[in-house]
């Protein structure tokens, strides 16, 4: 008896627990419109049927066990977007799933990694100030050691501080923008004027210069990337909005060699050394396997290799030898530059046409490896029923098209033609046939009879 009441108590609190971690996550429906003014809420736009959004589904439950518990001011929801179709769009909902936040009249589309520590992180960023403050020289140093990038206005009320304003309101997404008074800033940090707008990563500093830069938006979103940086498939798509190019040392770091420890040590020193000449137009990283790489360029990387991509365009360039020192590889760079290097690929038309069979191929051979037999039945059932189809209207005999044709001529012809066509008929057939021994013997007596009548 003390057995059942043990488990029934225990089957009661797991039960309260679930329920109660489910209830960190608010399911939404079409009068979540006029109610989420007030409050910022973080929302996973999904459809039923979408493998992805079952995938994120426990992640999602985490995210919003996470934000509850550590007391953030973002809630958490989800919302069926085939079910209430009109405010999906309503938000600019076009694929699933789809994850904003959502603050006032202003929406955050979410496009990191779908994991609990990038999606609480990305929360607690957007639905906070779109710049903080720094008050104190710790607090600074604090932050510097939390950060990779770090963007500081340093300088009191100006035009330009309008302008960083706007531009952290706008690239909040992607990193933090802090302000700070010169009082704050390291000792070793010595500024030419004053307002000024700095990014601090690699260890030192860069200062915006709007004549060299251009806009602060364009500047802010070209630095918001360390000057060498690991490189994976989410990161070469956020390198590319840049409009930089990104050079990659395709390496493996399940086998390290002493050839791919080489090429990484060698871009690693020309973005460092050569940031000068080269961080306006290129970024600079090493990529883990070809995989992804041999998917961009529908072909095969060797392993290591260095290959510098155009996302843009969809080019890239390969170097015509191979490697061995930093001055081939500036040469290298410098030939890209200059447009004296031969570009491989591109978005032409027969680049695409190409990318469709070759997109086409990929699936169809994922689907054969996971699955053989649905891949089978998927791409082996269709084909059968056309081959029948094929075969049925390649065989089928019918004598209606004859029929239609003579039919046709006839009607272009008079009563004579006709007459003679079908005398000439009825001659070639009787050609065919050939003649009978009565039927000669009868003519033979037509013929004679007048003159036996004669000489009777």
């Amino acid at each position: 008896m003390a057995e059942v009441k043990g488990s029934l108590v225990c089957g009661v609190v797991a039960a309260f627990l679930s329920s109660a971690v489910l209830a960190l996550v608010e399911d939404l429906d079409d009068t979540f419109k006029d109610t989420r003014v007030n409050d910022i809420w973080l929302v996973d736009f999904y459809a039923p049927w979408c493998g992805y959004c079952k995938k994120l589904e426990p992640i999602w439950q985490e995210v919003g066990a996470e934000l509850k518990t550590s007391g953030s001011p973002v809630r958490v929801g989800k919302m069926d977007a085939t079910a209430y179709s009109g405010m999906a769009s309503e938000f600019g909902v076009r694929g699933y799933p789809t994850i904003k936040l959502l603050k006032g009249d202003l929406a955050y589309n979410y496009k990191g990694p779908r994991t609990k520590d990038d999606i609480v992180e990305f929360a607690n960023r957007v639905a906070g100030p779109a710049v903080r403050a720094l008050p104190s020289k710790q607090m600074f140093e604090h932050m510097m050691n939390r950060h990779d990038v770090l963007f500081v206005y340093v300088g009191g009320v100006s035009p330009l501080k309008e302008k960083y304003n706007d531009v952290a309101s706008e690239l909040i997404v992607y990193t933090y923008f802090f302000s700070a008074s010169e009082e704050a800033l390291p000792e070793s940090v010595t500024l030419p004027e004053l307002p000024a707008v700095v990014v601090f990563k690699d260890g030192t500093y860069f200062t915006y210069d709007e004549y060299e830069e251009g806009s602060l938006s364009s500047w802010v979103n070209k630095e918001r990337f360390q000057g060498y940086l690991q490189i994976d498939g989410f990161t070469l798509y956020e390198l590319g909005e840049t409009g930089k190019l990104v050079a990659i040392a395709v390496i493996d770091e399940k086998d390290p060699t002493e050839e791919s420890g080489r090429l990484k040590t060698l871009i690693q020193r020309v973005a460092k050394e050569y940031r000068e000449h080269f961080n306006r137009d290129f970024h600079f990283g090493h990529m883990d396997g070809n995989d992804y790489i041999n998917s961009l360029i529908m072909g095969e990387v060797t392993v290591p290799s260095v290959i510098i991509l155009n996302t843009s365009n969809e080019q890239y360039f390969l170097p015509s030898e191979s490697i061995e020192t930093m001055e081939q590889l500036v040469q290298f760079i410098n030939s890209i530059l200059n447009g004296s290097a031969q570009a491989y690929g591109g978005d032409g038309i027969i680049q695409r046409l190409k990318r469709i069979a070759f997109d086409a191929k990929s699936t169809i051979m994922s689907v054969f490896r996971s699955s053989p037999l649905l891949g089978c039945f998927l791409f082996g059932l269709p084909l059968g029923v056309i081959s029948l189809m094929c075969y049925g209207i390649c065989t089928a005999e019918s004598d209606d098209g004859s029929d239609d044709i003579d039919a046709l001529k006839r009607e272009g012809m008079t009563d004579e033609e006709e007459e003679e066509e079908e005398e000439e008929e009825r001659q070639g057939a009787a050609e065919l046939e050939g003649p009978e021994e009565g039927e000669n013997e009868e003519d033979d007596v037509r013929e004679k009879d007048p003159e036996e009548k004669k000489i009777d």
